[in-house]
C-alpha cells in the first residue's frame, strides 16, 4: 500500500512466536469486510513487559486494535493490564481456549511458544511454497510456471496474489499470470497440463467497484481507463478467450472470500491427483 492509500483500521498482531497464526486469523476476518484496507503490523517474538508496553503505546497512539497469541500466562496478563490501562481494544486469541483445554483435560499446557512451528519437513515445505509464491508473483519470472503445482491466470484484481499466498500456506507452489490484451501470454502456459491452471474471472460491475476503490486508495481519480466498464469488458473478453484456449477450469470470484475460492481450487487439485 502506498503512502497515499487510505487505511481503515490498524491491527497489531502480538506474539511470543512468529505471529503467523494471528495474522492468518486477522486476514480471514478482514476478508469479510472487502474492500476495506487494513494495516496489519506484526510484533513477533515478544519476550518481556517492556516490549509489550511499547506495542500498547503505539496501538494507543494510532487507535489500533491489538490481537495477541501469547502463550506465556505472565505476558498475557500483563498485556491485558496495560491495554485496559491505556484504553486499547484487545483480542486474546489463545488464552480462553488454552484455559478451557486445561480445565477439560485436567492437564497444564506446555507454555512453550512456537510449538506449531516445529522445524519439521512440513514447516520447511510451507516456507518453500511461500518463497515460491513471492518469486513467481505477477509473471515476474515465467520459468516458475513449469515448476508450479498451480498456476493462476486472470485480469488485474481477481485476487491472484492473495490466493497464491493463501495456497502457499497450504504448501502449494503457486505462480500467477496476469492477462491483459497488450501482453502476450507466456509460452510456458501452453506447455503446462491444463489441470494445473486455474482461470479466475469476475463480474463486470463487481470488478468496476473494486478497481475504483483501488484507484481511490492510491490517490488517483476513479475515472481512469483502468476502471471503466468498456476497458473491463475488453479485458474479461480477452482473458476468457485465453482460458478457452488453455482448456483450464474457470472460477468466478465475484463476492467470494479468498478462503472460499482457495477451497474450490484445492478441491480441484485433490480431484486431479
Amino acid at each position: 500500500m502506498t503512502a497515499a492509500a487510505k487505511t481503515d483500521v490498524i491491527i497489531y498482531v502480538v506474539s511470543d512466536s512468529a505471529g503467523d497464526t494471528g495474522e492468518l486469523v486477522v486476514r480471514a476476518a478482514i476478508a469479510q469486510f472487502h474492500p476495506i484496507h487494513a494495516d496489519i503490523r506484526r510484533a513477533p517474538f515478544i519476550q518481556d513487559e517492556h516490549a509489550l508496553l511499547r506495542v500498547v503505546e503505539q496501538a494507543k497512539a494510532q487507535g489500533a486494535i491489538l490481537l495477541y497469541t501469547l502463550v506465556l500466562p505472565n505476558l498475557r496478563s500483563e498485556l491485558s493490564r496495560l491495554a485496559e490501562e491505556k484504553g486499547v481494544v484487545t483480542i486474546d486469541l489463545l488464552g480462553s481456549l488454552v484455559a478451557s483445554l486445561e480445565e477439560k483435560t485436567g492437564r497444564k499446557s506446555r507454555q512453550e511458544p512456537g510449538l506449531n512451528h516445529a522445524l519439521d519437513e512440513d514447516y520447511f515445505r510451507k516456507v518453500e511454497a511461500v518463497e515460491f509464491a513471492v518469486k513467481y508473483d505477477d509473471m515476474r519470472d515465467t520459468t516458475g510456471i513449469l515448476k508450479a503445482d498451480i498456476v493462476l491466470v486472470g485480469v488485474s484484481r481477481t485476487s491472484k496474489t492473495p490466493l497464491s499466498m493463501y495456497l502457499a500456506h497450504k504448501k502449494f507452489k503457486v505462480a500467477n499470470v496476469p492477462l491483459m490484451p497488450e501482453l502476450k501470454p507466456p509460452d510456458e502456459l501452453f506447455k503446462l497440463r491444463k489441470d494445473k491452471i486455474i482461470g479466475l474471472t469476475i463480474g463486470v460491475h463487481y470488478l468496476n467497484v473494486i478497481r475504483k476503490e483501488r484507484l481511490k486508495a492510491l490517490g488517483l481519480p476513479d475515472s481512469a481507463s483502468y476502471a471503466t466498464t468498456s476497458r473491463i469488458e475488453q479485458e474479461l473478453t480477452y482473458a476468457s478467450d485465453v482460458m478457452e484456449k488453455l482448456g483450464c477450469v474457470v472460477i468466478d470470484v465475484s463476492h467470494k472470500a479468498v478462503e472460499e475460492t482457495a477451497s474450490l481450487i484445492m478441491e480441484h487439485v485433490t480431484r486431479r491427483s
